[in-house]
C-alpha cells in the first residue's frame, strides 16, 4: 500500500509541477512584452548629406561616429540612426533595456526572455541570441511585407 500511494503522490506531484509549468509558459506567451527604446534605421547613400537634411529638421546627433559612416539622431523622443553602406534596408530597431534617453530602468524585459515569448507566439526569426548569455545580444526578424527588425539589447539583463 506504501509503494501504490508514494507512486500515486509522485505521479500528482509530477502533474502538478507540469501544469505549473505549461500555466507559467502560456502567462508568459500571454503577457504584453516590453521592446523599449525604438529608432528607425535608414539606409542611406551620402551620410553627409543625409545628417544635414535630419539637421535641418532639428534632429541632434547623439550617438555615432561621422567617420565610420553611422550616426543617430535624436528629435525630441524620436530617433533615427543613418547608415551608409552598413545595411541593405530601412529597419526598425528595438533597444530593450534603455529608454529614450539611453537610460536603463531597474526592471526590463532581457532580449532572451523577448525572443522566447516572439518564438512561443509562432514568429520564425532570422538570427537568434544566444541563451546562455546575460550580456549584451540581439535577434532579427522579419515582417510579413519583408520589412527588417532588430531587436538589440545594449546592456547586460536585468538582476531579479
Amino acid at each position: 500500500m506504501n509503494t501504490l500511494l508514494s507512486a500515486t503522490l509522485a505521479s500528482l506531484a509530477t502533474a502538478t509541477l507540469m501544469t505549473a509549468f505549461l500555466d507559467d509558459k502560456q502567462n508568459k506567451k500571454d503577457e504584453p512584452v516590453q521592446l523599449g527604446n525604438f529608432s528607425v534605421s535608414l539606409t542611406v547613400k551620402d551620410i553627409k548629406a543625409s545628417k544635414d537634411f535630419y539637421e535641418k529638421l532639428d534632429f541632434k546627433q547623439v550617438a555615432g561616429e561621422l567617420e565610420q559612416k553611422w550616426v543617430v539622431l535624436q528629435n525630441g523622443t524620436t530617433k533615427i540612426g543613418l547608415f551608409q553602406g552598413m545595411f541593405e534596408k530601412n529597419s526598425l530597431t528595438f533597444n530593450p533595456g534603455w529608454d529614450h534617453e539611453r537610460k536603463t530602468p531597474k526592471d526590463f524585459q532581457d532580449v532572451r526572455e523577448l525572443q522566447q515569448v516572439l518564438k512561443q507566439r509562432g514568429l520564425k526569426l532570422q538570427t537568434e541570441a544566444d541563451e546562455s548569455t546575460d550580456g549584451p545580444a540581439y535577434f532579427t526578424l522579419v515582417d510579413p511585407d519583408g520589412n527588417p527588425i532588430l531587436v538589440d539589447q545594449h546592456v547586460p539583463k536585468p538582476k531579479r
